[in-house]
This record gives C-alpha cells, structure tokens and sequence, in this order.
C-alpha cells in the first residue's frame, strides 16, 4: 500500500519568510538550486515563476554557472548606495566644526545652506567627521610660566633636609548638586532635586607632595583669615620639619596684608605662589575633580549633609590613593629626585 502524500503547509507570511531567505542569506544556495532544476529540463519561465525571480535573473545565472562553474554563483563585490549630498559635504562640515560652536544638526544644516538631505542623512555625514562630546575648558597660560616653575625648584632645592612641601588649592562645595553623565536603567531618567537657594562653602586643601597625606579644612567663606588658620593648621601637623613650604596659586588671599603679616610671625612656613593661570600645575586639582565626581548626582537635604560627604571622601582614602590621584610628579614644581632629598614630614 502507498504512503499518503505529504504535502507543506504555510500561511502567507511564512512562505514570503521563506521566499525573502532565498533571496538574503540563502541567495548563493538559490542559484545552486536555479541550475539544477534548469539541468532538469525546467525553463527559465518555469524556475522564475518558483523562486519569485525575473527569467532574465535566472538566464544570468545559468550563464555565469557555464562561465564560471560554481565559483560564479556568490555575489561579486559592489558598492553600496552613494552618500547622499555632495562629494565635498564632509569637507564642508569639518571646516565648519573647526570653528569653535555650539554646533548642532540643525545648527550645521542651516549653515550649510540648508542641503536638500534630511537632518537623519546629515547626522550620519556629520558622524564620519565628527563625535559628540563636550570641549575642553583650559587655563590661558602665564608667559612666565617656564622661569616660574624653575625658580619653585630651584627653591625646593635649596630648602635644608627634612622640609615639607605641600601644594594647596581651594575650591567650593555647593548644595546644589553637580550633574554628570552616567549610565541609568533604559527608559528611566533620574531626577535629582535642586535647593531651593544654593549654599556654598570654601574647601581648602594641601597634599605633602612626598608622601601623599592630605589636609582640609571646610570654612563659610574664603577670606585671608581662613587661609592663615589652615596654614596654621599645617604648622600645627609639621612641628619637626624645619621648613614647610606651601604652593599655592595666585589667590588674593595668599599675598594679602593680613597674609603677609602671618607670615612674617611665623617664619617656619613658606608661602610660594606659582605661575599666574596655571591650574594644570596643582596636583590638588586631581584630587578636586575626584572629589565632585564622587559627590555629583547626588541631593542632600541640607548643606551640613554635603560637608559631611566632603568629610567621608577624604576619610575612606589612604595616603598612596591621594599619591596616585595627585600624580605630583608630572607638576613642573618639583625638581628631579624629589622625595630622596627630604624627609616624609611625620
């Protein structure tokens, strides 16, 4: 007794499914499939008609099969579709976006003299030119900046063994919170709630550039007394060392008269001012952005909360995580072997 016939079911989507495989992923197997069935006796027509091709597609590839054997059926190499818009767009667009802007799509789109590309088209044209991101904020630099810094080495060099040296720097902790990018579930953007009037407080801080133990001291306000009080601070730390040299920037605080009086009754400590301009210098720097990024998306409800992080940041870190963040031997302040010559100012 005969089997009963088997015959494929499928409903209309998968037979188009299947068909769009045959001409995708499956295409060189289709060709294969286009001369054998042509080897059988099937017409051009016939096989055009089963496959869902045009007879001139399948006569090309009967004849490329003839040519060629079975090398000739995978697809040759092509190129894509052209970009839209001119050759000389992307040259265009770079000469635009040297020119510091606020550049954006529509920005550029606009200046381009509005292409007849969509902004989604431009956008790609833009990407293989460019990337998205923020610039740079840098210091104008001081003129004197090279004979500045060689007349601060020339002064560490000269200080008797056993000095400390420290660089100090202040900066400001504010109630309202820093924002950065950061990565956050899909589909949810965090909200992070603002005061309703902001607070400030002035961080002072100093790092021994030798051995990466670090001082602050938070205040209300950023005023000459403060500074002589953390200096006096620092005095208090360093009883031993015979001279303790503080670097610092340029800050009105650190030359003024109530500064300079201080100064003058207590000999031990040395205020040097570096060059004018020159943030990038300060190894204290470092330490302050690590700071803010640690503290950024973040609200607290009072501002006794936000010193009390500045507190916590500085207590969970040890003295070589200060040495490594501060990197104070790429500042130009220090002379070469330093660290040999003094001591680690217990």
């Amino acid at each position: 007794m005969r089997p009963a016939h088997v015959y494929a079911r499928m409903s209309e989507p998968q037979h188009t499914e299947l068909i769009s495989a045959l001409h995708g992923p499956w295409r060189t197997a289709t060709c294969m499939v286009i001369v054998v069935l042509s080897a059988a006796g099937w017409s051009a027509p016939e096989i055009a008609d089963l496959l869902h091709y045009d007879p001139a597609t399948v006569r090309r590839w009967i004849a490329r099969h003839h040519a060629e054997d079975l090398a000739g059926l995978p697809d040759r190499p092509r190129s894509g579709r052209p970009c839209k818009g001119s050759p000389r767009l992307g040259d265009r667009i770079h000469r635009l976006l040297m020119i510091p802007r606020a550049w954006t799509t529509a920005s550029l789109w606009r200046t381009l003299g509005r292409p007849a590309i969509s902004l989604s088209t431009l956008r790609r044209r833009i990407r293989e030119q460019a990337r998205w991101s923020r610039p740079r904020l840098i210091a104008k630099s001081d003129p004197n900046q090279d004979q500045t810094c060689t007349d601060i080495r020339q002064r560490i060099a000269a200080l008797p063994a056993g000095s400390v040296v420290l660089a100090e720097d202040e900066t400001h902790l504010d109630l309202l919170p820093r924002i950065r990018s950061c990565w956050m579930p899909t589909g949810i953007r965090h909200r992070i709630m603002t005061p309703g009037t902001n607070l400030r407080r002035t961080l002072h801080g100093a790092i021994n550039l030798a051995t990466g133990a670090f001082h602050h001291h938070v205040s209300v306000k950023n005023v000459s007394v403060v500074f002589c009080y953390f200096l006096q601070q620092l005095l208090d730390a360093h009883p031993d060392a015979p001279v303790i040299a503080v670097i610092c920037d340029n800050g009105t605080t650190h030359h003024s008269k109530i500064t300079q009086r201080w100064l003058a009754e207590h000999p031990r400590l040395q205020v040097i001012e570096g060059a004018k301009y020159s943030p990038q210098d300060n190894p204290v720097e470092r330490i302050w952005a690590t700071l803010k990024r640690t503290i950024a998306n973040t609200a607290p409800a009072t501002m006794a909360d936000r010193v009390r992080q500045a507190h916590a940041f500085f207590q969970h870190r040890t003295d070589a995580d200060n040495l490594t963040t501060a990197a104070p031997w790429t500042s130009p302040w220090l002379p070469d072997g330093y660290g040999q010559h003094f001591s680690t100012g217990a």
